[in-house]
């Protein structure tokens, strides 16, 4: 009969309408709301990595003190500064995603957290892209591993590679950008991450990179730092320090 054609023709349209309903609001496209990851595709990824923000976020920051109990990896007796001298800096940060995220953190010497904050704006405000920021702790206190996640990181008590010093990063007055896009180069041009090798090539101009007098270098250079890409024999485009070494 034409009315209960009607009705079945109005309950189709319903179940349709309702399914499509339920597909857009499960699609998993990584709104502002979702989960989607800090890293490219091709990075190695944690599952707790920090979470994309809405793109019209402003750089926000916050500096922290940090106990002995905060950096359990990184710090040990001994080290050239107590806990007490060292500030983590929880800060927004641009991925390579082309989206701010929340959840940055660097732990930096007392003296440099204020300027440092300074320069990760300007690196924000030119959407300069970070791929991850977090203590080396997570890392187990490994260079190497931070360094195979891609990690932008500052405070790790130990020496400077090749050497029997403290490295610049024991006093928190150093800083790795991206150092897989900026990896260290030995004098003899090598490099001991396969995945980094690529950017050896300093004349790539890829998402990342730093280069001689682009904005990241002048970024550092308005507090006082210098950067490892000047240094003759090896070179380590990744690292900025207060001292320049």
């Amino acid at each position: 009969m034409p009315g209960s054609r009607l009705a079945k023709s109005a309950a189709t349209a319903a179940a349709v309408l309702m399914l499509g309903v339920a597909a857009a609001c499960g699609g998993g496209d990584g709104d502002s709301e979702g989960t989607a990851p800090a890293s490219p595709p091709t990075a190695t990824g944690t599952a707790d990595s920090p979470t994309a923000a809405p793109t019209d976020t402003e750089f926000r920051s916050e500096v922290k003190e940090v106990t002995a109990e905060d950096l359990p990896e990184s710090w040990r007796e001994g080290c050239p500064v107590p806990p007490g001298g060292l500030r983590m800096i929880e800060m927004t940060y641009w991925g390579f995603d082309d989206r701010p995220h929340t959840g940055g953190r660097l732990v930096v010497n007392e003296s440099a957290a204020d300027d440092l904050v300074s320069v990760f704006r300007k690196l924000y405000e030119m959407r300069y892209p970070i791929d991850r920021m977090e203590p080396v702790d997570k890392y187990g206190g490994s260079d190497f591993d931070s360094i195979e996640a891609n990690n932008t990181s500052a405070f790790n008590c130990r020496q400077a590679t090749g050497s029997g010093s403290w490295s610049q990063h024991a006093y928190g007055l150093a800083v790795d950008i991206n150092p897989c896009q900026n990896p260290y180069v030995s004098a003899d041009g090598s490099i001991a991450h396969p995945d980094c090798v690529k950017y050896g090539d300093r004349d790539l101009d890829e998402p990342g990179m730093i280069h001689a007098g682009d904005d990241v270098v002048d970024a550092f250079a308005s507090i006082g730092w210098g950067w490892g890409g000047t240094w003759t024999g090896a070179k380590d485009y990744q690292h900025f320090s207060s001292n320049g070494r």
